[in-house]
């Protein structure tokens, strides 16, 4: 997503040109909306916002079948065990791989 400078805009010049804005965001446009500088909020119009909204339910369910394959394969292979001491070391290694971020 490639953001122009006229997308940018400070929040008072938003509160100023709202009515502005929407009308460029519902023909399809975006706004970046800064706060003290910094970008702060994205407005953008439904229409993209649900297209956000499928491509995010389409990549859980890919993660879910790619995680559904893996646990296939490692019950082919073998790899199994008692689910509530699996659960344990998982959350284990989970915890370690977070406190090495």
């Amino acid at each position: 997503m490639t953001i122009t400078l006229n997308e940018v805009v400070s929040l008072t010049s938003a509160r100023t040109n709202f009515s502005k804005m929407i009308a460029e965001v519902e023909c399809g446009g975006q706004k970046i909306i800064t706060k003290n500088g910094e970008p702060a909020v994205a407005l953008i119009n439904l229409k993209q916002l649900a297209h956000y909204h499928r491509l995010e339910a389409a990549n859980l369910r890919l993660t879910l079948l790619h995680e559904a394959k893996i646990g296939l394969a490692d019950v082919q292979a073998g790899r199994t065990g008692d689910a509530k001491t699996l659960l344990i070391a998982l959350i284990n290694r989970r915890a370690q791989e977070k406190s090495a971020a």
